[in-house]
This record gives structure tokens, C-alpha cells and sequence, in this order.
């Protein structure tokens, strides 16, 4: 898991039946005190969050535990949104997202 910053949209107009419903978001890996980029970017699903740009999310990068989150044994989705992050503690100190 890790937390990024929603930095894009992504659009398919034809797509497995297990994204029907479903936002495709380009996220950034970002630390979570500074703000800071710290990766590329990638796609990731978020089927009932509704995430936007600029929110702060938690991402799960595992295919199975993606599966698990979608109800979907059978899904081709290896990276989720399963979070929208309020405020992150660490370091000694406390960055508000929202």
C-alpha cells in the first residue's frame, strides 16, 4: 500500500465488465508529510470512493487484495483506491489533507 495524490482521469469507453462503474484515476506516490512526488505515476481503480484530482488517497498495489475489494475473483485490476486520507502522522509531525 501506499499514499498518492490523484493527479489525472483516465477514460475507456469499452473496458472489462468489472470496471463497468468504475473511476480510473492516475495516481502519484507522494509522501504523505511533504507532499513530495516520490514515484511515477500509475492507474488506478476506484469503484465506490469517488475520488477527484488533487485528493490524497491510499492505494492498494496487489492484485489479489485489489480482487478481494472489487468482489471479483476474475477481475484484471492489480491497483485500487481503497482510502481517501484525512491527515497523516509521522516523523513528529501531522500533515491535514482535508
Amino acid at each position: 500500500m501506499f499514499i498518492a495524490k490523484v493527479v489525472g482521469n483516465l477514460w475507456a469507453t469499452r473496458k472489462h465488465k468489472s470496471l463497468e462503474g468504475a473511476k480510473l484515476l492516475l495516481v502519484s506516490p507522494i509522501d504523505g508529510i511533504t507532499g513530495e512526488i516520490i514515484g511515477e505515476p500509475v492507474m488506478a481503480v476506484d469503484k465506490k470512493l469517488s475520488a477527484g484530482i488533487g485528493d490524497v488517497v491510499l492505494v492498494m498495489d496487489e492484485g489479489n487484495s485489489a480482487r478481494q475489494i472489487l468482489s471479483d475473483k476474475k477481475a484484471p485490476v492489480r491497483t485500487i483506491i481503497c482510502g481517501i486520507v484525512d491527515s497523516v502522522s509521522a516523523r513528529g509531525k501531522t500533515r491535514r489533507w482535508h
